[in-house]
This record gives C-alpha cells, structure tokens and sequence, in this order.
C-alpha cells in the first residue's frame, strides 16, 4: 500500500548528523501516525554516510535509500528523490538537521487546509549574517519580485508539496529553490509558515556567496519559463523590434543629414551604431520565429498541455452513468 507522506533528504557529506536525524525524523513521523516513507538520497557522499544509511534501512523498511553515482548537486537529488517518492503528499528537507522535523506536521495541516504547497520560513535564521542571511535576503526579494510569487525565504529546504504538483516537474541547474515558482505556473495555492531553525552542529556549509551569480542566472531561466515558454516571439520580437526602430531613426537622422545637410558620415560612429541596432534587431525577430517552432514542437512532441486542470465537475445523464457503472 502506498504511503500517505514521503520526507526527501538529500545527503552529501553529513555521515555525523545522520545517525540523530533519522531518530528525530522517525520520532515525529510516528506520533504524527500516518503511513509514511523516508527517502534519503546519498548525492556522492564520501564520508560514510552511505553505510550509516544501509545499516538503518536494513532495521526499518520505511526507510528507503537512493544512492547516486556521483556528487549531481541539490538539485538532481531532490528530482531523484521526488522521481522515487510514492506518497500523496511530498515533504522535502535538509540533512544537515538545520530544519527541523518537528514542524513537518505544522506544514501537513496547513496543507490539508486546500493548499497545494507550503513553504517554510526561517525567520529567526541561525546562520551568519554577511555570507548567509544578507544575501538570501536580497536573493528573495529579488525573486519575489522577479516572478510575483511572494515568499520571504526561497532558501528554506523545509517545504510541503502535493505530490501530483511536484512530480511531473523537470527540474535543473540550481532550480529546486524555484519549485513554488515553477509550480506557480500551473495556478496552485501557496502558503508560508514560520517554522524553526537550528545551528549547524557537525561539519559545514556547501553553499557560500558565490552562488549568488547561479541563482541570478537561474532566474532568469525560471521568467522566461513562467512567462514567455509558449510565446517567445514576444520577448526577443520585442526587444528586437525596439533596437530595429531605434536603429532605423538614427540611421534616417543621418541618411537627412547627408542629403540635405551634405554632411559627411565617414567619421561618424553613430552610424556604425544605428546599422548594428538594425541587424541586431532583425536577428532577435529571427530568433523569436524559430524559438516559437520550437516551443510548438516541444509541446506538440510530447503531447504536453498548455494548461492545468485543478477539477472538473459535471453532471452525468442517466445512460451515461448506467454506462459508466458497467465499465
């Protein structure tokens, strides 16, 4: 029988935690008394984390341990993770024991109230403030802003999903931070909720400011995606319609000052500048034409809808539910 929950942990390296972080998990998972699976998902870890795990699952069937055959990032081992997971509701979280799982029910309550994710907050974040907190704070106001989906804490691994949400998403790069984002596509409910933060206590951080420049990169990835994946015309058309015209004044602007004026244009770069705004621009119309037979393609190949349904609601006739009851 399938469960009602699956916990997706990633793991690379955190073979000292492991050992307590299976015993709180498994502690509130029991009082909370639904079916549940533990999915913990080994990205290339080398320092023994691999055989702590083995040596649980072989005690605990609701354990199941995924391992990959190198170190793939976060991402993937989420998507390995969720790609695996059985049950109706996904719950995903750190294996550094930062998250705690004592607020996993909290999130399984405010799920069942008609949401399809929730996310967690770490409001009283226990991290440094310069190289960590400062710059998650500015990265989710950013992608608030970006994609219109308010949450104060993208970072926060802690989150709830529906599994018919998360499950078809394709997931790369740095995107498993995006996941309320991505999903937002599809016109889901999203909630947020403060839950508790712990200080590291066994060994430390994979992530430094550094990635900042993924996550700007990232995205933009996931605003082209939410906006412009079945119309790209209509951004690279727009932005290359923009320079054509602003191209095409300046280049006339000139061509008025060399016939009328008799002015000489040899030493003038601004006409360099107006025949590049020109050829750009056309080229960036180009680049939307294709973009727009390859998104039908996409879409097309794989018979993948450009919309989502929640429910459908309708009213059967008599011979149609007499037909239905038969079959």
């Amino acid at each position: 029988m399938a469960p009602d929950l699956s916990v997706v942990i990633p793991i690379h390296n955190e073979a000292p935690s492991l050992p307590e972080l299976y015993r709180e998990l498994t502690a509130t998972l029991e009082r909370w008394g639904g079916a549940y699976e533990i999915i913990a998902v080994d990205d290339g870890s080398r320092d023994g984390g691999f055989e702590i795990l083995a040596a649980l699952q072989q005690s605990d069937a609701r354990l199941r341990v995924i391992r990959l055959r190198r170190n793939f990032g976060q991402t993937a081992a989420f998507a390995a993770g969720f790609d695996h997971a059985r049950g109706r509701v996904i719950v995903t979280s750190d294996g550094d024991r930062q998250n705690d799982p004592r607020d996993i029910p909290k999130l399984l309550e405010i799920l069942a109230r008609g949401n399809d994710i929730v996310c967690g907050w770490r409001r009283d974040r226990k991290d440094p403030f310069f190289s960590r907190r400062l710059p998650s704070l500015l990265a989710n106001s950013l992608i608030s802003a970006v994609t219109g989906v308010r949450l104060h804490d993208y970072g926060c691994s802690l989150k709830a999903f529906r599994a018919e949400v998360v499950k078809p998403m394709k997931l790369y790069g740095e995107m498993h931070r995006f996941l309320p984002a991505i999903a937002s596509e599809q016109g889901v409910s999203i909630a947020e909720t403060e839950v508790n933060h712990r200080p590291r206590q066994h060994g430390r951080s994979k992530y430094g400011i550094g990635r900042t420049v993924r996550v700007i990169l990232d995205l933009i990835t996931v605003k082209f995606l939410l906006s412009y994946s079945t119309r790209p015309l209509q951004i690279f058309g727009l932005i290359g319609f923009a320079m054509g015209l602003i191209g095409a004044i300046i280049s006339g602007w000139l061509a008025y000052q060399r016939l009328v004026g008799a002015e000489s244009l040899s030493d003038r770069p601004l006409l360099l500048l107006g025949i590049l705004l020109i050829s750009t621009g056309f080229q960036l119309v180009t680049l939307g034409l294709l973009a727009e037979i390859q998104a039908r393609t996409y879409h097309e190949s794989q018979n993948k809808p450009i919309y989502a349904v929640r429910e459908i609601r309708e009213r059967l006739e008599p011979r149609d539910l007499a037909a239905a009851e038969r079959s």
